[in-house]
């Protein structure tokens, strides 16, 4: 049996594998899915590969299994970890931070201005797979970008560095690099003007690096004898499948609550009305991660935000059900605390990943101002990962966050449509997409029943 596409999703505990077929035609087909343990720690990822696809064959009835393409996602081997650098904090440094985040990094540190020692030190320790560097305005600042590019440049000089500040100092960062051996790449200024953010030309880029690099990664080095496609970050793909539901849905957020992380995801100008308060640009499509919310791996972390006491008060015996937690409980009570915790996971995403109106107050008196990313222009929030594709509540949780009262946040109306990726394909499909845009965008019409 021969398959058009396979799409693996490598992830850090789990190795999924999608089966595609008539990709060419204008119906495209999803057959079905293999998962099997990811053996990334084994030192060969391709074993969980060649299980997954084993696992494949089983539920499509074949024991030959082909395929022409196999395309991949993966947050295996440590996923994209990431340092940024940039002048200042609230500007290109936060601009430098969206991209990354955008194109699917595990940011492990940001900073701001001229490096010191303690941070040479830090970012050592921490050994990222990729540097992003800016800083300063086209023609405006130069002397923090080339410093940091250098004293990176001698420290670093085997992690490959993207440079995305202020144009003027391009050749001489050229310079460094073929001096120092830096393996560099160049993208447009993330922050070309004052309130202007250009982000996308950047994520691009860091993908691009993933790919080329994660290849080197501990366990990862024979991937390329399977896999003979575009190998993404998982959050990346799955920011791509929003980017594109956005050019047919409109406005949206996705959430995506998994074992060890809950990513909020929104592609949307905002409104008019927001818009001509707001005291900082932000990006039309922006990722934020909460590290410490997962409904698996850290429901410690879910717990200790909860409160144990009030926990228990609603499920009395909490502490064992946190001691023996699976990821998806098989009973009825138990998928009740798993949802339970999910609930507060999106909640708190939500809430750090809107922004807010207040008021100030300065020489002309008080005025009413907007900082962060505006939702409520948002018409239409999916639900994906292990926990809102499989939980039987995960229509009421996503309904629940949006009908609290607002505050002065600016989250979802109350009549936002929800959808769900009932065939929790979504990564699969941001990758796809790269190759197969309308099959992409068909399949996920079907994913969410639309």
């Amino acid at each position: 049996m021969n398959i058009d596409v396979l799409v693996a999703e490598i992830g850090s505990t789990t190795t999924k594998v999608n089966a595609f077929n008539d990709i060419h035609s204008g119906c495209p087909k999803f057959l079905g899915q293999g998962q099997a343990p990811t053996s990334v720690n084994d030192g060969d990822v391709n074993i969980g590969l060649k299980n997954a696809v084993n696992k494949l064959q089983q539920i499509l009835g074949t024991h030959n299994l082909t395929w022409s393409e196999m395309l991949a996602t993966s947050s295996a081997a440590g996923g994209l970890r990431m340092s940024v650098h940039g002048l200042v904090y609230d500007m290109t440094a936060r601009a430098a931070k969206e991209a990354a985040l955008g194109a699917g990094g595990i940011i492990k540190i940001v900073t701001a201005g001229k490096l010191k020692r303690t941070d040479i030190a830090k970012i050592k320790e921490i050994s990222p797979n990729v540097i992003l560097i800016a800083g300063g305005v086209d023609y405006g600042e130069r002397d923090t970008g080339i410093y940091n590019f250098e004293v990176l440049a001698k420290a670093c000089s085997n992690i490959p560095m993207i440079y995305a500040g202020n144009i003027q100092n391009q050749d001489e960062i050229r310079f460094t690099a073929a001096e120092t051996g830096v393996h560099l790449y160049i993208a447009d200024n993330v922050y070309p003007k004052v309130d202007m953010l250009n982000v996308e030309p950047t994520r691009k880029i860091i993908q691009d690096v993933f790919e080329e690099h994660i290849i080197h990664a501990p366990g990862m080095t024979s991937v390329r004898t399977m896999v003979n496609g575009p190998i993404m970050p998982t959050p990346g793909a799955v920011m791509e499948s929003a980017k594109l539901l956005y050019e047919v849905l409109g406005d949206l957020a996705v959430f995506d609550v998994g074992g060890a992380t809950t990513d909020l995801y929104s592609v949307t100008e905002g409104s008019n009305e927001i818009n001509s308060i707001l005291i900082s640009p932000e990006p039309i499509a922006k990722r934020t991660v909460e590290g410490d919310l997962g409904v698996y791996v850290n429901i410690p972390h879910i717990v200790q935000k909860v409160g144990l006491e009030v926990l228990k008060k609603e499920f009395p015996d909490a502490e064992r059900r946190i001691a023996k937690a699976i990821p998806i409980p098989q009973t009825s009570e138990g998928k009740r605390f798993i949802e339970y915790l999910t609930l507060a996971a999106v909640q708190t995403a939500l809430e750090r990943h809107a922004g807010k109106v207040t008021e100030t107050y300065g020489p002309s008196g008080k005025q009413t101002v907007a900082c962060g990313k505006d939702l409520t222009a948002v018409k239409y929030i999916i639900g994906t990962g292990g926990a809102l594709t499989r939980l039987p509540k995960r229509m009421e949780i996503l309904r629940e966050i949006i009908s609290k009262e607002k505050g002065n946040h600016l989250y979802p109306k109350r009549s936002t449509n929800i959808l769900i990726d009932n065939l929790y394909i979504m990564a699969s499909l941001g990758v796809l997409s790269t190759r197969y845009k309308e099959a992409a965008t068909v399949l996920l019409k079907q994913s969410l029943a639309i």
